[in-house]
């Protein structure tokens, strides 16, 4: 970083949201991620040996990563160069790959770090290729989106979410930091205060320090000019928790993999408190209106058939009436379904037929069961030995309508639950009577 670079930014840091005040300035400040940069542990051995290479910081928000960048450039004496993905092109990256490279030859490493480094193409990702030997890079899962020859090339380092205690902490310096804080201001703050600013946080220092600069802002400086931190001033201040979410990102699947695992689970409690948690956070009502139709067939099926019903009723409903009445329609469909006997037979079956697709010749429809359409047809034997089921005893025909080679196949298994007990009954039924008229024992 050049001088100029380095007064602008204390200038920043002096006038700047208290967010951007409070980074930490060693590694000593730096909160949280201890089983990383706690004594003796592999990101704190690196750093302290200078031998990084290069690496993906993978995390949630707020937890740090843009600031260990910036404090491993500063600990080994490196120039820092930040993009966001968002905002660039290959072209960018080429340019600054050079640079580096210009920089290096001079005797002094550059440290590239690129933001959300998953919303490259694999073009733009390949570009980094022949270059990655000290760069580091944020970004969501890696294993998602980031290429594998990329992954290759890095270490990838997984941040927490900073916990409740952290967050307080960060708290209480930028309340006794007289430099960067409020140190220097009389502050009342009632026991729970802070506690309550990290739970809406969420894990998320930018988010709480943004939530106390809020709620500094709003409290009015009294008689005596300090300022009171109030409870009430603070439910003012938070109208929306801020819920860690991205659509795009790894905490989308996280939460739909929750909900349909506690819906699979009969787990209604569950089921109504992950739905919430994407609803709240914004997710697309028709997203999961379409998980909980896929749900009534993946997981109940015919144990229970109006379950595919009701998911699609609901599914109408949201699309029509939208947020929030909608909301309930889904929480309605969410907990039927959780509550409904549960078959996965209907999944597994049509997973067989797929496989047996894939792993078996694909032979011609039989003859007895093709439509003679044509005079040729009917000659060529369409149709013949084609059996009416409504004219024999039973509504059931001896012919087989499978192809020859997959005649013995079982693919739907009924299970025992709802009313799939019936189903199977009658599939026994069935094949009772294929069998003794095969057998002759019965002739229609």
């Amino acid at each position: 970083m050049s001088l100029f670079a380095k007064v602008e930014a204390e200038v920043a840091a002096a006038s700047g949201p208290l967010a951007e005040r409070m980074r930490p300035r060693s590694l000593e400040e730096f909160a949280g991620q201890q089983a990383l940069l706690g004594p003796g542990k592999p990101l704190r051995t690196a750093i302290e040996t200078d031998d990084l290479g290069s690496m993906i910081l993978w995390g949630p928000p707020g937890c740090g990563k843009t600031t260990l960048a910036r404090l491993i450039a500063r600990r080994t004496h490196s120039e820092f160069v930040a993009y966001s993905a968002v905002l660039t092109g290959i072209r960018e990256i080429k340019d600054v790959m050079a640079a580096a490279e210009h920089t290096r030859r001079s005797g002094r490493r550059t440290i590239v770090f690129v933001d959300e480094v998953h919303r490259f193409n694999k073009a733009q990702q390949d570009a980094f290729l022949p270059h990655v030997e000290a760069g580091n890079a944020t970004t969501e899962n890696p294993s998602f989106e980031v290429i594998a020859p990329l992954l290759s090339r890095t270490r990838v380092y997984t941040l927490l979410a900073l916990s409740n205690r952290e967050l307080v902490g960060l708290l209480h310096r930028a309340l006794s930091d007289k430099e960067r804080g409020y140190g220097a201001e009389r502050m009342e703050v009632p026991d729970g205060v802070l506690e309550r600013i990290a739970t809406f946080a969420n894990g998320d220092a930018r988010a709480a320090y943004n939530t106390l600069e809020a709620l500094v802002r709003a409290a009015a400086p009294g008689a005596d000019g300090g300022r009171a931190l109030t409870e009430e001033l603070l439910s003012a201040a938070l109208q929306r928790k801020f819920l860690l979410y991205d659509k795009s990102g790894e905490e989308h699947y996280n939460l739909i993999s929750a909900l349909h695992k506690s819906v699979r689970n009969s787990d209604a409690d569950a089921a109504l408190y992950w739905l919430a948690r994407m609803l709240e956070s914004g997710e697309d009502l028709l997203y999961i209106a379409r998980r909980l139709v896929r749900m009534a067939s993946e997981d109940i099926g015919l144990a229970d058939p109006a379950a595919l019903g009701i998911a699609v009723a609901a599914m109408q409903a949201a699309d029509f009436v939208g947020i929030p009445e909608g909301n309930l329609a889904l929480a309605q469909a969410a907990v039927y379904l959780a509550l409904a006997p549960k078959s996965n037979a209907l999944y597994t079956g049509y997973g067989e037929a797929q496989k047996d697709l894939q792993t078996t010749a694909s032979e011609p429809v039989p003859l007895h069961l093709r439509n003679a359409v044509t005079p040729l047809m009917k000659h060529e034997g369409y149709g013949r030995g084609y059996e009416y089921a409504h004219d024999v005893p039973d509504k059931v025909a001896e012919m087989e309508c499978l192809p020859p080679s997959l005649a013995d196949r079982h693919y739907y298994q009924p299970s025992d639950q709802g009313l799939e007990q019936r189903l199977r009954a009658r599939m026994e039924e069935i094949r009772g009577i294929k069998s003794r008229r095969t057998s002759g024992a019965e002739k229609p």
